[in-house]
C-alpha cells in the first residue's frame, strides 16, 4: 500500500550486471547426454524381460546420428537463428522463443496443487503467546487483531523490499529477484504507508464485511473460479467481465495490483494423534501440517485466493502466515527470497501505537463484483472440483533427526543435495519396486532470463547404487563405491544443468523447432522412450525450508 500523498524524489536508476546470454548447447553433447539418460531406463526393460539392452540401445544411438547429420541440425540453426517477431526480447532463445507458452500457459490443469508455489512461514517470536492460539476478545468477522497486525507487517516489509529494488538499493541480479517486468522510473514516488496504517486500513476492511455479513449479503466467491481448470476459468471469466464494466474495472484492477492479501477467517486444525510427534521446535506433526494444508488451501479456504497472482500474502486467524502465487512469472526461489526479507524481522508492537479503533480512514477502496445465477452456479460447481483436487493431495514435512546437512558435508563428504537425492531413488524403490524418469530443478539464473533446467536425477550409476543396497550379499565397501560413483555423475550433471548445458530445454526447442506442415519429422521424438524418459513420476522440484519457513511446496 502506497499513501494517497506522495513526494517528489528522483528514483535511482537501475544498476544490472551485463549477464551473459543462455547458450544453445552442442548438438552432438546433448544427443550424447541424453543417450546416458536412457540407459537406465532400458537395463530395466532388459531385466524385466521386455527387450535387449544392446539392441534396444544400438536403435537410439542410430537414430541420433541420423538427426545429427539431418533435420537435427536445421532445428539447430533455428535455434542459433534471430528470435520470431512476437518475442518480447533477444535476451535468451528459450524465454524469447516459448518457454512460457510451453511450460505455463499451455498447461490447462487447474494451478491449485498442480502449479502455484506455496510456502509456509515459521510464527513470528514477537506476537504473544495468546495471539498463536487464535485467542481473541476483538473478533471481528472471524479476523483477530494480531491477525490483521502480522498481515500488515508483512505487506509493509515487502513493500519495503520492492521500494528498495525500485530506488536501486538492492538489484535483481545480486538478489535473483528479477521477473523481467521492470516498470518506468517514475519521478513522483508514492510515499509507504507505515504498518500502522496499513493495519488501519485492513482492519476498517475487516468492519466493513462484518457489516455485510450482518445484513445476510453473500459474498460472490470469484476467487474459486480462478482455482479450476483454465479452459473452464476463461469461459467463466469471458462470462463475468461482460456482465457488467465494474467486473472488468474490478478485474483489471486486481491483476495490476503488485500483491494479493488473504485473511483467513479460521484455523484449520488436523485432530491429533493417538501418539503425536513434534518437530524440533516443538510443534506437533498435526499442528505443522495443519499450517501447511492452510497455505496450499483447503475446502473453507480455497475460494479466498486469487489463483493467478503470482504473490499473496496468507494469514490466519492464529496468525500462521504464508504465501503463495502463480508460477509463470518466476521460480519459487524469488518470492522466497521477498518472503525471507518480509519475515526475518518480527513484529514491532510499538509500530502500532497501541489499539485499532473502529474509525474507517479511507484511502481503500470495495471491488465488487456484479452477478447473476449462472456464475453464482458456476462457483459452487468449480468449488466441488477444487475440493477433489484437494482431497487427492497431502502434504507434510518429515523431520529426520538422525543426521543432517553438517554430518552429511564434513563426515560423509558428500554434497546434500545430491545424497538426498540418492535416497529418494532408494526410496522410490524399495517402495514401488522399480525404477522411474525423476525430475529435478536446476537454476540457469547466472544468465540474462535464466529459469531453470531439468537435472535427471535415475542415472545408470544411481541405479547399480540402489541395486547394491537392496541386494543382501552387498558389502558395505561395494555399496560406499557405488554410491561415490552415483552422486559423482549427479554433481557432474548439476553443473553442467545450472552452466546451459542441459539437455531437456533443448530438446524441447529442437523438437518446437519443427515444421511438420512442410513434412519433417523426425524418429528421434516419436520413440516412446523419448516420452517415457520424460515422465515425471517422481518430481523433487522444489526450495529448502531452511530457518524461516516451515515447509514449501
Amino acid at each position: 500500500m502506497r499513501s494517497l500523498s506522495s513526494s517528489s524524489t528522483s528514483s535511482t536508476p537501475r544498476a544490472r550486471s551485463a549477464l551473459p546470454r543462455l547458450p544453445v548447447p552442442d548438438l552432438r553433447q546433448t544427443l550424447d547426454r541424453y543417450l546416458a539418460s536412457l540407459e537406465p531406463l532400458l537395463l530395466e526393460d532388459e531385466r524385466l524381460g521386455k527387450s535387449s539392452f544392446k539392441s534396444a540401445y544400438s536403435l537410439r544411438c542410430k537414430w541420433a546420428q541420423s538427426f545429427e547429420s539431418g533435420i537435427g541440425k536445421v532445428l539447430q540453426q533455428r535455434l542459433h537463428g534471430p528470435p520470431p517477431p512476437s518475442s518480447a526480447s533477444s535476451d535468451n532463445w528459450l524465454d524469447d522463443n516459448f518457454w512460457m507458452e510451453k511450460a505455463y500457459l499451455e498447461w490447462r490443469a487447474p494451478l491449485l496443487v498442480n502449479s502455484n508455489w506455496w510456502l509456509a512461514f515459521h510464527d513470528d517470536d514477537l506476537i504473544p503467546q495468546s495471539a498463536l492460539t487464535g485467542e481473541s476478545s476483538d473478533n471481528r468477522a472471524g479476523i483477530t487483531l494480531w491477525q490483521v497486525r502480522r498481515a500488515a507487517w508483512l505487506v509493509h516489509r515487502v513493500l519495503e523490499f520492492k521500494g528498495k529494488l525500485d530506488d536501486g538499493e538492492i538489484h535483481p541480479d545480486t538478489t535473483r529477484t528479477d521477473v523481467y517486468q521492470h516498470p518506468d522510473s517514475p519521478t513522483d514516488i508514492p510515499q509507504l504507508m507505515t504498518p500502522r496504517e496499513i493495519a488501519t486500513r485492513i482492519r476498517a476492511v475487516v468492519l466493513d464485511v462484518e457489516q455485510r455479513l450482518a445484513t445476510g449479503e453473500r459474498a460472490l466467491p470469484v476467487g474459486v473460479l480462478s482455482a479450476d481448470n483454465r479452459d473452464a476459468w476463461a469461459v467463466n471469466q469471458h462470462y463475468l467481465l461482460s456482465l457488467h464494466p465494474r467486473n472488468r474495472t474490478t478485474y483489471q484492477t486486481i491483476l495490476s495490483s503488485v500483491m494479493a492479501l488473504s485473511l483467513d477467517h479460521m484455523t484449520h486444525t488436523i485432530p491429533p494423534a493417538a501418539h503425536p510427534t513434534h518437530s524440533p521446535q516443538g510443534i506437533s506433526q498435526e499442528a505443522l501440517d495443519s499450517h501447511l494444508h492452510t497455505i496450499r488451501a483447503h475446502h473453507l479456504n480455497v475460494a479466498n485466493r486469487f489463483w493467478d497472482k503470482p504473490f499473496t500474502i496468507i494469514v490466519d486467524p492464529s496468525t500462521h502466515a504464508g504465501a503463495t502465487g502463480e508460477h509463470a512469472p518466476c521460480d519459487a526461489l524469488v518470492p522466497s527470497i521477498v518472503s525471507e526479507y518480509g519475515i526475518v524481522q518480527g513484529i514491532d508492537e510499538a509500530a502500532f501505537d497501541g489499539t485499532l479503533n473502529d474509525t474507517d480512514p479511507g484511502g481503500w477502496q470495495r471491488l465488487d463484483w456484479v452477478a447473476n445465477n449462472k456464475i453464482r452456479q458456476e462457483c459452487d460447481a468449480a468449488h466441488a472440483r477444487a475440493i477433489k483436487i484437494i482431497e487427492d493431495s497431502d502434504d507434510s514435512v518429515l523431520w529426520f533427526q538422525g543426521y543432517g546437512t553438517d554430518w552429511i558435508k564434513s563426515l560423509a563428504k558428500f554434497g546434500p543435495d545430491a545424497y538426498i537425492q540418492m535416497a529418494l531413488q532408494l526410496a522410490w524403490y524399495k517402495t514401488r519396486g522399480e525404477f522411474t524418469a525423476t525430475y529435478e530443478t536446476v537454476l540457469t539464473r547466472m544468465f540474462k532470463h535464466g529459469r531453470t533446467e531439468t537435472l535427471r536425477t535415475l542415472t545408470r550409476d544411481s541405479r547399480a547404487w540402489v541395486l547394491e543396497m537392496v541386494d543382501p550379499k552387498s558389502t558395505a565397501t561395494a555399496r560406499y563405491a557405488a554410491l561415490q560413483r552415483a552422486i559423482k555423475t549427479h554433481s557432474r550433471l548439476t553443473k553442467e544443468a545450472a552452466t546451459g548445458r542441459g539437455i531437456d530445454r533443448h530438446l524441447l526447442g529442437l523438437r518446437l523447432m519443427l515444421r511438420p506442415q512442410d513434412g519433417e519429422e523426425a524418429p528421434l521424438f516419436r520413440d516412446e522412450l523419448f516420452d517415457r524418459s520424460q515422465q515425471w513420476k517422481l518430481s523433487t522440484s522444489g526450495l529448502s525450508a531452511g530457518h524461516l519457513f516451515r515447509g514449501t511446496g
